[in-house]
């Protein structure tokens, strides 16, 4: 089914459900947005589980407000009735001469299947619908990628199968290490994936029947079957069960993480400073470990879908495109390898550029913990201790007030030597903003309005390192067996705490705070339509799994640890931190 639109900017054909049919048989469908005319243009290919026929303003209603209340030029220039979750606007696209495709992937949608995230299989069929795009008639024979989060994890996985038309990626806050980077922080069971799945996958798998209906077109977002619950079941991996099942990372995750080092396609690696937990790991591991020799690395702020669809976000995705999609001799690749928009305390940002990460002319600075002042300090000092319950307020130190602007940009790692009156300890570092009046600076984070700068985590049995993957300042666990702890007994542990950027004026000051338990912050709760959680600091990356910490089983509570920091003498617990002098 076609139709030709009349837009803002211009006609543009539209054609519905185009069938997209695999190596297996299975016809996976597809809606194709592209110029009026004959001569053949680039394509930018989305392939994913929400349900290409969902408006972002209906599926997601409180971020859609949210992004054009606070960046109205989103809305501005579109008629935005083919806006849809974390992909590209054709209205802003198709009138620069692309074709955009969105493909719903195996299980969701109107594409019939199972549904297996980021399986082989799935990868296989995104591989096809990109050699499909590649080779129609309509088409230049380039295909760019474009997405956010899912859209952008499963770029990383097919760019490392090499497909033949496959032109360039645009991975916007992707992981690419699901393991590490979703599912299990440090060792820790996260409970995202879970709630997600239910709420963002389940509600637009093919032939649930939910009654969502397309105002464009009047087709079922879901397909035009309806099955019945146990079918719908049996057509769907149970994506939460499979992460509490594999609590190492053995051949499920395997499967799933791609040899970055074959990828050699173009990069734009698009990171946030405030993805903790999901959404900005990846995008720095992807960029420096991608075999390509043209990548750049960006990160910014704000929430995770918010710079993709704002001027700015959109501006630097065409540059890219425009250069490698259509040949366009425009400078992009006189830029440098690395744009940051460095953070501020009240929110706002500043453009820097950078010749590699982690920056150059960073001042690697021990700051070691002190147990007796409680202070971050240059000297480890005299032996101490001090120790906290598990799910108590924890331990924080303090790094003395500066008379002069101090900047922190990049990863962080912790070193402490730590006991525990059980056999595990679950360890949750943050690093905080204290304001000259003494109370915390948080942060609009990927999925949280009141984040902190940075954050990292280890179980103490996953505290294995693996010595030639591992950097001063980012440990690497390997993460395949438990290593418990004798009770009372003193154990040496590196914390990978994710990148940051902050600029402190004087007289604000960093604080680090370990604890056993997920970081909240102090105010009122949030709410996003999309997830199932209130958001209270950390988003809904959440550690609380009855089963992976017996701790939150309500029906059978396990005794909580007390945890005790052991700082100075034979035991310098310290900070490694990435200051930037001058």
């Amino acid at each position: 089914m076609s139709k030709v639109i009349e837009t803002e900017a211009g006609l543009m054909l539209v054609e519905w459900d185009v069938p997209i049919e695999m190596d297996d048989g299975m016809v996976l469908r597809g809606d194709v947005f592209r110029p009026m005319s004959d001569e053949p243009c680039p394509v930018l290919l989305s392939y994913g589980p929400y349900g290409k026929g969902l408006p972002f303003q209906e599926g997601y209603e409180t971020a859609w407000e949210r992004l054009v209340s606070q960046h109205p030029e989103v809305a501005d220039g579109s008629s935005n009735r083919f806006q849809s979750w974390e992909v590209a606007d054709p209205e802003r696209w198709v009138p620069h001469g692309y074709a955009c495709v969105r493909v719903d992937s195996r299980g969701a949608g109107r594409s019939p299947g199972q549904i297996d995230h980021f399986s082989p299989r799935e990868i296989r069929d995104l591989y096809m619908c990109i050699e499909w795009a590649g080779t129609t008639l309509w088409s230049n024979g380039k295909v760019g990628l474009s997405g956010i989060s899912y859209y952008a994890a499963v770029q990383w996985q097919v760019a490392a199968l090499r497909p033949p038309h496959l032109a360039a990626i645009c991975p916007w806050e992707g992981f690419n290490d699901m393991y590490r980077e979703a599912t299990h922080h440090g060792g820790i069971l996260s409970t995202f994936t879970r709630g997600w799945a239910r709420m963002q996958v389940q509600t637009v798998q093919y032939g649930n029947g939910r009654g969502l209906m397309s105002a464009i077109n009047g087709l079922s977002v879901t397909g035009d079957e309806v099955l019945d619950a146990k079918s719908l079941r049996g057509n769907r991996i149970d994506f939460g069960a499979a992460h509490l099942e594999h609590a190492f990372d053995d051949e499920y995750y395997a499967e799933r993480r791609p040899d970055l080092a074959r990828i050699e396609v173009p990069v734009l690696s698009a990171g946030n400073w405030g993805g903790a937990g999901l959404h900005l790991r990846g995008n720095i591991e992807g960029f420096l470990d991608s075999g390509s020799s043209q990548k750049w690395l960006e990160i910014h702020g704000l929430e995770h879908w918010t710079e993709y669809y704002t001027d700015y976000g959109r501006a630097l995705q065409q540059e890219f495109f425009d250069h490698f999609l259509k040949g366009e001799d425009n400078g992009w690749d006189q830029r440098p390898p690395v744009m940051l928009k460095v953070r501020q305390v009240d929110g706002s940002f500043d453009q820097r550029t950078a010749e590699a990460w982690p920056l150059p002319g960073t001042a690697w600075t021990d700051l070691f913990l002190n147990a007796a002042s409680g202070a971050l300090v240059e000297d480890a000092g005299a032996a101490g201790s001090v120790s906290y319950d598990e799910l108590g307020d924890g331990v924080t130190f303090y790094l003395p007030e500066s008379d002069e602007a101090v900047e922190v940009i990049g990863p962080l790692s912790l070193k402490l030597f730590v006991s525990s009156t059980t056999d595990d300890a679950d360890l949750f570092a943050v690093l905080r903003i204290i304001g000259p009046d003494g109370e915390e600076i948080t942060f609009p984070g990927a999925l949280d309005p009141h984040s902190p700068p940075a954050q990292g985590w280890l179980r103490a049995s996953h505290r294995e390192l693996d010595p030639e993957r591992s950097l001063p300042y980012r440990p690497y666990h390997p993460h395949q067996r438990r290593q418990p702890l004798e009770p009372g007994e003193v154990y040496e542990v590196d914390i990978e705490i994710w990148p940051t950027c902050i600029v402190l004026p004087p007289g604000y000051r960093m604080a680090l705070t370990i604890q056993g338990h997920d970081y909240e912050y102090g105010g009122a709760p949030a709410q996003l339509s999309n997830l199932a959680v209130e958001l209270r600091g950390s988003g809904p990356l959440l550690h609380d799994d009855p089963i992976d910490r017996p701790v939150y089983d309500k029906g059978n509570p396990a005794p909580a640890a007390k945890i005790t920091v052991h700082t100075g003498g034979d035991t310098p617990s310290r900070l490694l931190v990435p200051f930037l002098r001058g």
